[in-house]
């Protein structure tokens, strides 16, 4: 094993108290450690009694004491004191994820991701103009855009990327008509979260290929959700409208962006001495997959920070990101047709199979769901059909436990789109795998 290997494997967990210890600005390496159960049986004594003085088990990133902390904790409290002057953020951590996300645009030469930050709301007058406003004034080379073509947005992406700001979203994506006149501009955005992907087109008279740039974080504000591609490569803040008595600094241009520009210089000169040292950066993450790409940016920012700022980061990442999944298991189709499903195999008492008749009345009858206004007369066998096959699901003939056989679908084949879309939904056993034709039995037709 080479020195350089060894240099990334995991330590083993000293066992003294404060651990595990935290990530200090500039020494990469730290950032691999974390809490491990590691009882010992040497002395005498057996496992279950040495699992028996094995403390409880504390949420690590809640746990997470403050790091050393340099002039950057000041800097990100200076930033997220006049955001939140200015605009009214759903949550603590959204205004967080805010503050890192606006300090992530200006070492984006060092990120392998671009997150986009999709500020939504419902309705009109939530902020989201306003939110990109105060954004302008204090991210790394702002180009701010609405109803732009496409052409013109990647044409003004440099190998040194600026931070695209896309007011007006609805007008682009708000209706499905105008989200197919505009799939190239879906295709740019998604294109620019990760680095070295192009746009190849040709130019001048002798039509010479060139490739352009894609790669710029990108903040994208408007009413409705975007498109799925998009939101799941965003840090997604809801916005909503200012309750009674919740008030914000009215913002002028001249006059407050003087204040904005002196934070925004402030954040440039001390992130560019970090830019090496976030470019090997890898820091211990709450969340899995695309949503541990997206916030990386934001953590590491967070980690080269220190402070408090490395434990708000995570917790901002974790409780952002839950909610997400919540929404989507909430939404129609998706993963809350499959979150439901579960919750009537669950009450059912976990049969092997159910009756698709069964599973249409249960679902239609519920008054929380939206099953029932999918149609005149609710959801359909074949309405049903169709989304689960999205998920490599299908009906068939089962065997139920009087002897019969109905049109119906066995619990196994849904176990792995469970465990995948909604696994905190009775979190289902594989015991039925071994067993899926045990109590009941299908075949095609």
């Amino acid at each position: 094993m080479t020195e350089s290997t060894a240099s990334h494997l995991p330590p083993t967990a000293p066992s003294m108290p404060g651990w595990p210890p935290v990530a200090k600005p500039g020494g990469p390496g730290a950032h691999h450690d974390y809490p491990r159960a590691t009882p010992s049986t040497g002395c005498g004594r057996d496992s279950a009694e040495a699992e028996s003085v094995v403390p409880a088990a504390v949420d690590w990133v809640d746990a997470m004491p403050d790091a050393e902390a340099g002039e950057g904790p000041e800097v990100l409290g200076q930033l997220k004191g006049l955001i939140a002057n200015f605009v009214i953020l759903p949550s603590e951590q959204a205004l967080d994820a805010v503050t890192l996300w606006v300090a992530a645009t200006h070492l984006q030469g060092s990120w392998q991701h671009a997150p986009r930050l999709a500020v939504v709301g419902p309705a009109k007058r939530c902020g989201k103009s306003r939110r990109l406003d105060v954004l302008t004034e204090t991210v790394h080379q702002p180009v701010l855009t609405v109803n732009s073509t496409p052409a013109a947005v990647f044409r003004s992406i440099t190998e040194e990327p600026p931070t695209l700001l896309v007011d007006e979203a609805d007008t682009i994506f708000g209706s499905p008509k105008m989200a197919e006149k505009n799939e190239e501009m879906r295709g740019l955005l998604n294109a620019g979260h990760q680095r070295d992907r192009y746009v190849l087109r040709v130019v001048g008279n002798d039509h010479t290929p060139r490739k352009f740039h894609t790669f710029a974080m990108a903040a994208i504000a408007g009413i409705g959700d975007l498109p799925d591609t998009i939101m799941d490569r965003s840090i997604v803040v809801r916005m909503r409208r200012r309750a009674e008595g919740e008030s914000v600094a009215p913002y002028r241009t001249k006059r407050d962006s003087p204040s904005l520009h002196a934070v925004r210089d402030r954040l440039a000169r001390w992130s560019t001495p970090l830019a090496d040292r976030a470019l090997n950066w890898e820091p211990r993450m709450p969340v899995e997959d695309r949503a541990a790409d997206t916030w990386e940016p934001l953590v590491i920012v967070a980690d080269l920070a220190g402070g408090s700022w490395p434990r708000l980061a995570r917790q901002a990442c974790r409780r952002m990101v839950d909610a997400e999944v919540q929404t989507e298991e909430d939404n129609p189709g998706g993963a809350r047709i499959l979150a439901d499903i579960r919750r009537v195999f669950h009450a059912a008492g976990e049969p092997e199979s159910i009756a698709t008749d069964q599973l249409l009345f249960t679902l239609n009858g519920d008054p929380e769901a939206p099953w029932a206004e999918t149609g005149r007369g609710g959801l359909t066998p074949r309405g049903l059909g169709a989304m689960l096959r999205e998920f490599g699901i299908s009906s068939g003939n089962v065997r139920m436990p009087d002897g019969t056989q109905r049109k119906g679908y066995l619990r196994n084949k849904f176990l792995d789109a469970w465990r995948r879309y909604c696994p905190t939904v009775h979190p289902a056993t594989g015991s039925s795998t071994a067993t899926s034709t045990a109590s009941g039995t299908v075949s095609r037709g």
